[in-house]
């Protein structure tokens, strides 16, 4: 049986089986580093078709379709495991080891199904295995949060899955296709199936899961969740809903909101987890205006960001490896003995400030060029403006407050070799990207005529950099930037973190008020008629055949109906 028979992600599962026989050190980090190598290399030279189906309950299930579309992201993927899975060298636990193969598989499973039903079943591996990565940290917190997140992811799957039943019901087909049309002809389950999209893509007050679990995870765990999720949601969107206006304008929040989060965000991970929200907005935007310049700036963009925001949360995770904090009021001055973690904490500022000659700038370009040609002014207005935060919060901040500013007295040992050398890897590709934007260009869905080194497009952008680099340093100078302190920030999941509760008790004690106010006047009117009784016909128990038709059937329709209302509530 060829590669080609069997799913991609089945390589990922039984590599997952393996894992835990083979002896930790090299020999299982050799092994962890061969699978996505092979399974990208064989995507590669695959063509373009439908493989490996199989009958399930009535169904025939494509469970690998590799298209333009598909295939980019899987190659992203592919390349995104070895690299964090290279950054994990060192971590000998084999929970986190099976976790992470786990989680890339069912990633690049559902990049290749062809149906909804596979991708349930994708979707949901993807929650199961990357909840491990948070509960690794071995803290409360990280069980909680770990918790909140998977009951936000699998909740996710049971929208998508209603959703598919849904729409199989009113077109008769699963069939993973553009679902646009449907969706503005009022279809529920399509409708269903979107909002599944839509929590695991983060969009505007669906998004706290993100910045709740991604800083919560282990060290490691973070840099490989980064990479995975959201842009599983990103390709969903865009196989499923390219060209549903909706999008610009959710993308088109998406990248402003997180902007000021991240600005007064003290713990440096979830600054990024923000800045991951702002650049999500940026693919939805281009998913939604659905031309296809437009789908080749997302696809070109999920593909950079997701080296780019790995490079970050590498050099920000290399700093928590090393001094065990990423609080940037508790750092400051590390270059002076991470000199090469900050280098490449530089490179990824540059990469997703899209400056010249790095590869945020030739993807992020795709998406601005097409909302303006689109006439989209107000939105590209929005997108330039977003482009500037972007350096800010991400460009600045991260590097500024981590290895620059003010002296923290810490001297750490520089990031050990095996995570330099993963940080080293994917700087050199957000540089070659950058300087070749053709090597990129050439695996798009779509062929791709542009050319962003443009006299007035680097000038352009230069400007737009150099003057937010500007009202920085003025704003840091005269002591208005925002200051790095420990503080709680809330965001929009306060409501159901703290208010939702709260109202639940104040509802459930109200309604504890009530009864025992009701049970309280029952009993004592019941203790009344027996007295009364009692007095009556005296002890010699004559009272037993004395059966009142009055008040003692009322106070008892009283109880039931009380009974009743508290089991329907």
């Amino acid at each position: 049986m060829g590669f080609d028979q069997i799913p991609a992600a089945f390589y990922f599962f039984a590599a997952a089986l393996a894992v835990p026989f083979l002896p930790k050190g090299w020999p299982r980090g050799a092994f962890m580093l061969a699978v996505p190598i092979l399974v990208g290399y064989n995507i590669w030279q695959m063509g373009f078709g439908t493989f490996a189906t199989m009958p399930f309950m009535g169904f025939d299930l494509e469970l690998m379709r590799v298209d333009s579309l598909s295939r980019v992201f899987t190659l992203i993927f592919c390349l995104a495991a070895f690299l964090g899975n290279l950054y994990a060298w060192h971590v000998k636990d084999t929970v986190q080891q099976v976790a992470a193969l786990l989680y890339a598989g069912s990633a690049i499973g559902a990049c290749l199904a062809g149906d909804l039903i596979t991708l349930f079943f994708y979707w949901e591996g993807t929650a199961l295995a990357s909840v491990f990565l948070i509960w690794a940290r071995g803290t409360q917190g990280a069980y909680n949060t770990g918790m909140r997140y998977l009951l936000i992811q699998i909740g996710s799957g049971v929208i998508l899955i209603a959703g598919v039943a849904l729409f199989y019901r009113e077109s008769g087909s699963i069939a993973f296709e553009n679902m646009t049309a449907d969706m503005m002809n009022g279809s529920l389950g399509t409708w269903l199936i979107f909002l599944s999209f839509g929590i695991k893509a983060a969009f505007p007050l669906l998004h706290n899961w993100l910045q709740d679990s991604y800083p919560a995870a282990t060290v490691t765990g973070t840099v490989i969740l980064s990479a995975f999720t959201t842009k599983l949601a990103i390709y969903a969107l865009a196989r499923g809903f390219a060209g549903t206006e909706i999008l610009i304008y959710i993308g088109a929040i998406m990248t402003l909101f997180p902007i000021f989060f991240a600005e007064i965000e003290n713990d440096l991970r979830k600054v990024l987890a923000y800045s991951l929200n702002n650049q999500l907005g940026f693919m939805v935007v281009g998913v939604g205006i659905g031309s296809e310049m437009a789908l080749n700036g997302t696809a070109a963009h999920a593909f950079v960001h997701i080296l780019y925001k790995a490079l970050l949360f590498m050099s920000v995770g290399a700093v928590l490896f090393r001094t065990g904090t990423s609080k940037a009021s508790e750092l400051g001055g590390l270059y002076r003995t991470m000199p090469l973690t900050a280098t490449f904490c530089l490179i990824g500022a540059a990469s997703i400030s899209a400056f010249p000659l790095f590869s945020g700038f030739i993807a992020k370009s795709l998406i601005l060029s097409e909302a303006a040609y689109k006439h989209y002014d107000f939105i590209w207005l929005i997108l330039v403006f977003a482009s500037a935060g972007v350096l800010s919060h991400s460009g600045i901040k991260i590097p500024f407050f981590t290895f620059f500013a003010h002296d923290s007295g810490k001297r750490p040992a520089e990031a050990p070799t095996h995570m330099l050398l993963a940080m080293g890897i994917t700087a050199a590709l957000c540089i070659f990207i950058g300087v070749v934007p053709n090597a990129l260009y050439s695996i798009l869905p779509y062929a791709v005529d542009y050319e962003p080194y443009t006299i007035a497009h680097v000038v352009g952008q230069l400007q737009l950099l150099l003057f937010a680099l500007l009202a920085f340093g003025i704003l840091f100078r005269i002591g208005m930037h925002p200051p790095e302190v420990r503080a709680t920030n809330l965001d929009t999941d306060w409501l159901y973190r703290k208010m939702g509760p709260s109202v639940v008790l104040t509802c459930a004690r109200g309604v504890a008020i009530i009864w025992t106010y009701c049970a309280d006047l029952t009993l004592s009117k019941l203790w009344k008629l027996t007295e009364r009784l009692y007095r009556t016909h005296g002890p010699e128990g004559r009272m037993a055949r004395v059966w009142p038709t009055g008040s003692m059937v009322l106070w008892l329709a009283v109880i039931l109906a009380a009974a009743l209302l508290v089991n329907f509530i």
